[in-house]
C-alpha cells in the first residue's frame, strides 16, 4: 500500500481536484484506492458526488465514536471515500490529542490492508490535521499552480515538511505536480522550469493544463473522466497516474 498526502498550504492550486481525479484515474486503471478527506471544507466528498449534510466521516473516527467500516463509502468501482465529517473543523480547533492521531493511523492501516493506494486530501493550513496526516504517510504530492505567487509559499512548505521529517524521524518522498498550467503562457513554462531547477528529480512529468472541465465537474459531483469524454483534464490526470506508478519525473527518475 502506498499512502500519499496531497498537501499545499496555499489554496486554489488544485489540491482537491488532484486528489479526486488522480484517485479515480488509478481506480480506472484497476487499482484499489481509498481517498480520505482531511479538509474540514469537505470538498472531496462534493467532488465525488457523495456529500451529505451532517455527514459522519473521519471526524468520528478521530473522536473514537465510529470505526472505519461504519463511515467508508464506495463511490466508484475500485474507489472508496472516507468523508471529512461535519465535526472535523471543531476537532481541528479543539486541538485533538495523541489518541486521535492513533485512531486515524489505525483506520488507515485497517482500510489499507487490501488497498493499493491511500490518498489523504489535506487542508490548506499547517495545524493538527496536517500533523496527523504526515504521521501516517511516506509520500507527498504538492500541487503547484503555474504562476509565481504559487511559488512564494513553496519554500515555507518545504521547510515545514523538513520539521515533520525530524519529528517523525523519516524522510518523505516528495513529488511536485504542476497544475493550472497554461500551455500558451510563457509564465507557466518559466515557473515549471524554475521548479525543475529546484527539484530536479521531483517534478512529475505531466503538467495539468488549465481547463474549464476541471473547474466545472465538481459542481456535478463528477471527475474529469465522467464529465466530458476526451477532455484535456482527464488525459492529463491519466498521464499523471502513470507518472506516479512508474515514477516518471521531468528530469529523469527519482
Amino acid at each position: 500500500m502506498r499512502a500519499i498526502a496531497v498537501i499545499n498550504q496555499k489554496g486554489g492550486v488544485g489540491k482537491t481536484t488532484t486528489t479526486a481525479n488522480l484517485a479515480h484515474a488509478l481506480a480506472l486503471a484497476g487499482h484499489k484506492v481509498t481517498a480520505i478527506d482531511l479538509d474540514p471544507q469537505g470538498h472531496l466528498a462534493a467532488h465525488l458526488g457523495a456529500f451529505k449534510r451532517e455527514q459522519q466521516g473521519v471526524d468520528q473516527i478521530m473522536l473514537g465514536a465510529k470505526q472505519v467500516h461504519e463511515v467508508v463509502i464506495d463511490v466508484r468501482d475500485g474507489l472508496k471515500l472516507i468523508p471529512a465529517g461535519s465535526e472535523l473543523d471543531l476537532l481541528e480547533r479543539g486541538g485533538g490529542d495523541k489518541q486521535s492521531q492513533q485512531r486515524l493511523k489505525k483506520a488507515v492501516m485497517t482500510v489499507g490492508a487490501d488497498q493499493d493506494f491511500i490518498f489523504i486530501d489535506c487542508p490548506p493550513a499547517s495545524g493538527l490535521l496536517i500533523d496527523h496526516a504526515l504521521a501516517i504517510v511516506n509520500e507527498i504530492i504538492v500541487p503547484v499552480a503555474g504562476d509565481y505567487l504559487a511559488l512564494r509559499g513553496l519554500s515555507d512548505l518545504i521547510a515545514t515538511l523538513r520539521q515533520f521529517e525530524e519529528k517523525y524521524t523519516h524522510t518523505f518522498t516528495q513529488w511536485i505536480a504542476v497544475t493550472r498550467f497554461h500551455t500558451r503562457r510563457r509564465l507557466s513554462w518559466e515557473v515549471r522550469e524554475k521548479l525543475m531547477e529546484y527539484f530536479p528529480t521531483g517534478v512529475l512529468q505531466t503538467p495539468i493544463r488549465e481547463t474549464s472541465v476541471l473547474a466545472e465537474c465538481p459542481s456535478f459531483g463528477k471527475t474529469a473522466f465522467e464529465y466530458k469524454r476526451g477532455n484535456n483534464g482527464a488525459a492529463d490526470y491519466e498521464s499523471l497516474a502513470r507518472n506516479i506508478l512508474h515514477v516518471e519525473c521531468s528530469y529523469g527518475e527519482a
